[in-house]
């Protein structure tokens, strides 16, 4: 029987894991692979090609982190050469949700986000970016 921690229990170490985890999703490219493959399966070559300034190691690495993590299922096609297709599991299906609604509200509110930098960096003579 497998014991569950609650978060109350090990606070510290459970918003670790949350920031692993998100730090892995939220990614330069981990997101944007998870929403090509929300309308299907593709092969890498599409993958590759679909993706604006990703270079195939990138790629390669971010797919073997999303299937690592139960996000992404890898399927090979015997044949010359071998087909390999990628495509979300019922757990990476589970995250487009979440990230819709995520980008939905990066969408309505990255003017203000950009003002308040502005105003941040006019105000401090400090530019972060």
């Amino acid at each position: 029987m497998a014991v569950t921690q609650r978060r109350e229990d090990h606070p510290q170490e459970y918003c670790q894991r949350i920031s692993q985890v998100l730090g892995r999703i939220g990614d330069k490219w981990s997101l944007q692979v998870v929403d090509r493959l929300g309308d299907g399966p593709h092969r890498f070559s599409d993958l590759l090609r679909s993706i604006d300034a990703i270079s195939q190691r990138m790629l390669t690495l971010t797919l073997r982190t999303l299937e690592r993590d139960g996000l992404v299922r890898r399927t090979v096609t015997p044949s010359l050469p071998p087909r390999v297709d990628y495509e979300l599991t019922e757990l990476g299906q589970s995250l487009r949700e979440p990230v819709r609604v995520l980008s939905e509200w990066v969408v309505r509110n990255m003017d203000k986000m950009d003002s308040a930098r502005h105003g941040y960096d006019l105000a401090t003579g400090i530019e972060a970016d």
